[in-house]
């Protein structure tokens, strides 16, 4: 997993380095300098503008086009406090203006030809370390190279879009500290159990009880992913259906009741791996008291989406403390409206103290869903995947996420490292999908090829 660190963090690593700042902006230097070189593919008589500010951001700058010049380029340094209205020509620009403690605009000045790429040090000048919020007119770079660890404002908000490739340069600070991670597919690998020889579908079965009379798409979307993200048995319950005709194949239909269904489902938990309510359930105020009450009373490790968010609201954190002593923990997995149902509000800029915020208060791991999705759990580690894009933004998509997560919790993957899982997985089925005209059943289809191309997969 890659480190990441805001910049407060980040200020506090630095000042505990034992080596002499000067010793770390030459190598910070080295570390743009050799992305300068592969992006210019060749070196001598290449034209080089770097932007660069006063403070350690334009020393890293300064540093890089020392090193350039020595390999023959010919660099030009101008001063971010007062830049030419448009830059000379250059083969590329390095962006060196400011660093993720900037505070205020930064309309960067124009190019002479708008397609000369640029290379970011650290973060692109005007996004928010923290937030990724663009502030003024920042130029999109092609690549960053950010120092330590990964910074949440590349991650979120304007931030991608602005970044363009992000590498991590080893520089020798020591980030092993850090609460927050990017999710890759090796740590996915690792956190879900191979399946043993003498396994059987009872060691990884999930009940799904979702959806509603004309709301049965979320129940079956959440049953059909938990089937392909490894549930060996998927019981499917929709409170006052008789019989579910359409329900996927291999699922086992059992009904109940259309009230007092809670202690049903409870009664018959002892077998299961996991739990899964609220896709599709509606909001009357029945079945929002039979939510409340199946997920303060269940022992299984419980995932909760959708009307089962909005069922637990504002009271969430007396629900899931409620639970019996010796119950597993509960997911929730709002995206920004479910958010705001939560906690009165929706996520502010600063999504990783967002997430952090609401896992502290509900004692629950919270996956709070968007372009990078965060998992945090209560003691204040996050996870983030960036593994998706916007093919995932369609209908039934959270439902599908939903059942991956019940799935892992099934095979008894540890909650904060299922919910990071699913999102992982969740995004990259999207991204194996086509370019467009993706359904969230696509989604399901291709979670076995998401599965299947994991290290050892």
């Amino acid at each position: 997993m890659h480190q990441i660190v805001t910049p407060a963090e980040m200020a506090a690593i630095d000042a505990a380095a034992p080596e002499p700042v000067e010793e770390l902006i030459d190598r910070a230097g080295a570390a743009v300098a050799r992305a300068a070189i592969d992006l210019l593919t060749g070196t001598y008589g290449r034209r080089v503008v770097v932007l660069a500010g006063k403070g350690n951001n334009g020393n890293d700058g300064r540093a890089a086009a020392r090193r350039l010049e020595r390999r023959g380029v010919r660099c030009l340094i101008l001063d971010a406090a007062s830049p030419p209205p448009v830059l000379p020509p250059a083969d590329l620009v390095v962006d060196a203006a400011y660093g993720t403690g900037f505070r205020g605009a930064f309309d960067a000045p124009a190019l002479a030809d708008p397609e000369t790429p640029v290379l970011a040090v650290d973060i692109p000048s005007g996004i928010s370390g923290t937030t990724g919020v663009a502030s003024g007119r920042p130029w999109r770079a092609i690549r960053t190279v950010t120092f330590g660890a990964l910074k949440p404002g590349l991650l979120l908000g304007d931030g991608p879009e602005h970044a363009g490739l992000v590498t991590v340069a080893d520089i020798g600070l020591d980030c092993s500290g850090a609460r927050a991670h990017l999710v890759e597919g090796s740590d996915v690998a690792g956190w879900i159990p191979a399946r043993p020889r003498t396994t059987h579908k009872w060691r990884a079965a999930t009940w799904v009880v979702a959806g509603s009379d004309g709301m049965t798409g979320a129940a079956h979307l959440a049953t059909s992913a938990a089937q392909r993200a490894g549930a060996g048995y998927v019981r499917l319950s929709t409170p006052g259906s008789e019989r579910d005709p359409f329900a996927p194949t291999e699922a086992v239909v059992v009904a109940l009741p259309d009230r007092g269904w809670s202690d049903v489902v409870l009664r018959g938990l002892d077998r299961f791996g996991s739990l899964a309510v609220g896709p599709g359930m509606g909001s009357s105020t029945d079945v929002a008291a039979q939510i409340r009450r199946l997920v303060a009373r269940a022992s299984v490790p419980t995932v909760v989406d959708g009307d089962g968010l909005r069922a637990l609201g504002a009271q969430a954190r007396d629900h899931i403390s409620a639970r019996p002593k010796d119950a597993a923990p509960v997911v929730l997995t709002p995206h920004d409206g479910e958010f705001e149902a939560l906690t009165g509000s929706a996520p502010a800029d600063d999504r990783l103290e967002a997430v952090r915020a609401v896992a502290l208060v509900t004692g629950a791991v919270v996956l709070l869903k968007g372009p990078t999705t965060l998992v945090a759990d209560p003691n204040g580690n996050v996870w983030a995947s960036d593994s998706g894009d916007a093919r995932l933004a369609t209908a039934g998509s959270g439902d599908v996420l939903t059942g991956v997560v019940a799935a892992l919790l099934a095979q008894g993957v540890d909650p904060a490292h299922a919910a990071a899982a699913a999102a992982h997985l969740h995004g990259r089925a999207g991204a194996l999908a086509w370019p467009r005209g993706v359904v969230a059943s696509d989604l399901v289809d291709h979670l076995p090829h998401a599965l299947a191309e994991l290290p050892g997969g």
